[in-house]
């Protein structure tokens, strides 16, 4: 706490990014007491500079935000939030996150490279739970957990055939498809992508 290097009105840029997706979910400010609030409990506090008084992010909306790590940058004037968006919408206007327009001012509907894998299963849980009309996805978990499985296996034969003659493109292609039916394999399982992800962090350090 000693080497935040807060400004002229005691206040330091605080970033919140998610902990399963990566995602940048808001900007705010905090000054000394709200960053206590929150390594005291848990939960993202802030100060708004508008209403000059501390906030809890989800005070009044529901919209909470677990921290389950603080960072300092290097310079110690900006503050990351790592947090868990309990109900996954972090805006005020309902969006997930702040940042869901770009500088021409339209919706960014297309998720980034490192985002894809947890946002892809946001989609398929709800699309077990809700089993759509319509939906592959609906259609593959109707079929059963062995079915879902044959058809990882399957998917993983067709990527390992491509890996064999070498074609780029459908390497691509078929590892995105084998990813989808591991996504799905893992959910019908009560198995998290974070889970997995966490497990290969756990392993970096015996990496050679």
């Amino acid at each position: 706490m000693e080497e935040i290097k807060f400004n002229e009105e005691g206040l330091v840029p605080v970033i919140a990014q998610d902990y399963r997706t990566g995602e940048v979910r808001m900007f705010a400010y905090a000054n000394e007491e709200a960053i206590k609030k929150t390594l005291e409990t848990g939960y993202a506090h802030y100060y708004s500079r508008s209403k000059k008084r501390l906030w809890k992010k989800g005070e009044s909306s529901g919209e909470l935000q677990k921290v389950r790590e603080v960072r300092i940058d290097c310079d110690n004037d900006a503050v990351i939030y790592v947090v868990e968006q309990e109900k996954n919408r972090a805006c005020h206007t309902g969006e997930r996150n702040c940042f869901y327009r770009t500088i021409e001012g339209k919706k960014v509907e297309k998720p980034l490279p490192f985002e894809t894998l947890a946002r892809l299963e946001e989609v398929v849980k709800e699309r077990i739970e809700k089993l759509p009309e319509g939906s592959y996805t609906a259609k593959l978990v109707k079929s059963g957990k062995e079915r879902v499985f044959q058809k990882f296996g399957e998917e993983a034969v067709e990527t390992l055939i491509a890996l064999m003659k070498g074609k780029k493109e459908e390497i691509i292609s078929e590892t995105a498809d084998l990813l989808y039916t591991l996504v799905v394999s893992l959910s019908v399982s009560g198995v998290e992508i974070t889970e997995v992800m966490e497990e290969v962090a756990n392993r970096f350090k015996t990496i050679r």
